[in-house]
């Protein structure tokens, strides 16, 4: 898996392709995320469009992610899953908990007006 993550806004971005599975790029993916939220972001974006599979390890790592924001006050939102991370989202029913937008634009928006 490959990770991009990049602070605008004072939202973190993140872009993941691969496959997203357990393995040591989740644990640079966690620390990561730790290391910025040092930085007091309280919202975050994982863009999935380029995710070919997920695992119950992958989604694990996104309710921690989940957990992480919301935790401090903020909000995570997941943007434009791929075909299989939509459908492991809803088999597992976690499509109600997540908050999904299209692209960065509109979730920026919606993540701003949550402020």
């Amino acid at each position: 898996m490959k990770t991009d993550t990049a602070v605008r806004d004072g939202i973190l971005f993140v872009r993941l392709s691969g496959d997203l599975i357990g393995s040591p790029d989740t644990q640079q993916l966690l620390q990561s995320v730790d290391q910025h939220l040092g930085d007091e972001l309280r919202h975050c974006t994982v863009d999935l469009s380029s995710i070919r599979y997920i695992n119950s390890t992958g989604i694990g790592v996104l309710v921690s992610l989940l957990t992480k924001f919301r935790s401090r006050g903020g909000e995570m939102m997941l943007i434009n899953p791929a075909d299989h991370p939509r459908k492991m989202l809803a088999l597992t029913k976690l499509n109600a908990i997540f908050s999904i937008a299209d692209d960065e634009q509109s979730a920026a928006q919606q993540l701003k007006a949550a402020n």
